[in-house]
């Protein structure tokens, strides 16, 4: 199973790539294969002329595609997601998220931001076709702190959050799928040593 990080911040240091980066350290330790995709590092001119033929956002389009898994990462500016992140998701196509889960990050200055992320973002994800979104992790200025080392840390409470979506993602989402049930009606497959004859 894949996982497409995208982070949809127009800055280069964010909160919100800061919660992406502690999702990524925890799917690693359980083995899953992430693809980052920087929202930001798009062809400006292409993005806004939704220029989907553009090479890169050709590519882009391509990695949401191939992935099983998405997680999505925001700022919250006026009380919406950011506008680059809505560019970008305006070119995708109708069906882009079909079949696949979907964990929604956010961080905004203060608490009161918290139902962007329910009432902004969640139903783009769903009009794009998501099987599954998660309950999203938002998370406000002081939960995440930038060093200038370019370091972060993220709270307690938030990184609880973090740790109990990725191990939803890891347990229900990315775990091999199991074999389908034998059809009504018929036995399962007998290996030929479990094969017994009397005459």
């Amino acid at each position: 199973m894949s996982v497409l990080l995208i982070a949809g911040s127009p800055s280069e240091r964010s909160r919100s790539a800061a919660l992406l980066d502690a999702v990524a350290r925890r799917l690693a330790l359980r083995g899953a294969r992430t693809e980052r995709l920087d929202v930001r590092s798009l062809p400006p001119q292409a993005l806004l002329w939704a220029d989907a033929s553009h090479p890169d956002l050709a590519r882009a389009q391509h990695q949401v595609a191939s992935a099983d898994v998405v997680v999505v990462a925001t700022p919250v500016y006026k009380a919406a997601y950011s506008g680059v992140l809505k560019v970008f998701l305006d070119l995708l196509p109708q069906a882009a998220l079909k079949g696949k889960t979907v964990l929604p990050l956010a961080t905004g200055g203060s608490p009161h931001h918290m139902l962007a992320l329910d009432y902004a973002l969640r139903p783009v994800l769903q009009s794009l076709g998501a099987k599954h979104i998660l309950p999203g992790i938002y998370a406000t200025d002081a939960q995440v702190v930038l060093t200038p080392e370019g370091a972060s840390q993220v709270g307690a409470e938030v990184a609880q959050r973090i740790d109990e979506a990725v191990h939803l993602l890891a347990t229900e989402t990315l775990r091999a799928p199991e074999p389908a049930p034998a059809a009504a009606g018929r036995f399962s497959p007998v290996h030929f040593s479990q094969v017994r004859c009397s005459v």
